[in-house]
């Protein structure tokens, strides 16, 4: 009973923040209208019901570019705009929410000491849906940049999804590993790692909301999504940042599975753990062939429009609007 009435307060609060940031969305994007507007849309988030208006406004302004008599190119806009911060609370919800339980969920399995076929591909099914909601950030957010080309479908997007898809497999099950070890060592590395994600954010100086808090809780979130996944959170260069990354990554890995022998050998000898220890070492391989190819053969912005000679990894256009401020995968 209290383990429901705790994961309850977990879901609340996770729904407040993203209202919190919903709102905030709305009243930095407020240009026209009166006041009693912006009253209607605070009354919309107390009742935590921000994202369901967000959704409506998305269907209308599609349906006015796509149906309506002018056809209006704002409109067009506006919808990709809106389905772009749509795609950003589902990419907080996902790291903030889903990741976190689906690690709990598949601890509980190893614990058990069985896994059972179907519960591999449960398994797989789940991590690619946390891979694809990034995946689908990137594209919505690559849509509403002006100057910036989108992921082509084909090998472009085949590269991306696989890039992230297989760094997060050997992640995850990595820090599930470590949380079989010992509870207060993983508690501790993720809480590094997460305050870690949170001062390089906070030096990154990054001005994607106008009030100090919202600011300090947006680079909060960012520091609990760096421990999962690489975001580019200024637009900036990222060739150093991501080769850094990445050594972090593959030196954090060796580290786990080479505690797990050490902490937990019965462990280490199960089959359990030498299938998933291999998954996780070719998958981390894996994983870095498809970034070093995507980046090398298919970012977008080796064609960009604007600025190539400046764009090396994932760059902005010169348009400093909230949208150009969005965290690029």
């Amino acid at each position: 009973m209290e383990h429901n009435d705790c994961e309850i307060t977990n879901n609340l609060r996770l729904i407040c923040c993203c209202e919190a940031f919903s709102y905030t969305w709305f009243k930095d994007d407020f240009v026209e209208g009166s006041d009693e507007s912006m009253k209607c849309i605070l009354v919309i988030h107390l009742f935590l019901a921000g994202t369901l208006l967000r959704y409506w406004y998305a269907v209308k302004h599609g349906y006015r570019a796509t149906y309506g008599r002018t056809q209006d190119r704002e409109d067009a806009k506006k919808a990709v705009f809106d389905m772009t911060d749509l795609s950003m609370l589902r990419c907080f919800k996902t790291y903030l929410e889903s990741t976190p339980q689906f690690i709990l969920q598949l601890y509980i399995l190893m614990e058990h000491g069985q896994i059972t076929i179907f519960q591999y591909i449960s398994i797989v099914a789940s991590i690619f849906s946390i891979s694809w909601s990034t995946v689908d950030y990137q594209m919505s957010l690559r849509k509403s940049l002006p100057g910036q080309k989108g992921i082509h479908v084909g090998l472009p997007l085949l590269s991306y999804t696989s890039y992230k898809f297989f760094t997060l497999t050997s992640w995850i099950v990595s820090v599930v590993f470590l949380l079989t070890c010992n509870i207060h060592i993983f508690a501790g590395f993720m809480t590094l790692l997460g305050v870690a994600g949170f001062c390089w954010a906070w030096k990154q100086d990054t001005d994607f909301c106008k009030t100090k808090r919202m600011e300090i809780l947006y680079r909060a979130v960012v520091g609990i999504i760096l421990v999962f996944t690489f975001f580019n959170v200024k637009g900036t260069k990222t060739r150093i940042s991501i080769s850094v990354y990445y050594s972090v990554r593959y030196f954090s890995t060796s580290g786990i599975l080479t505690l797990c022998f050490f902490l937990r050998p019965e462990f280490a000898r199960t089959v359990i753990f030498a299938v998933l220890s291999i998954a996780t070492v070719v998958t981390l391989g894996l994983g870095i062939l498809s970034m070093i190819l995507y980046y090398a053969c298919f970012h977008p912005t080796l064609h960009c429009l604007i600025h190539p000679k400046e764009d090396t990894v994932d760059g902005i256009c010169e348009d400093r609007s909230r949208i150009t401020s969005f965290i690029m995968p």
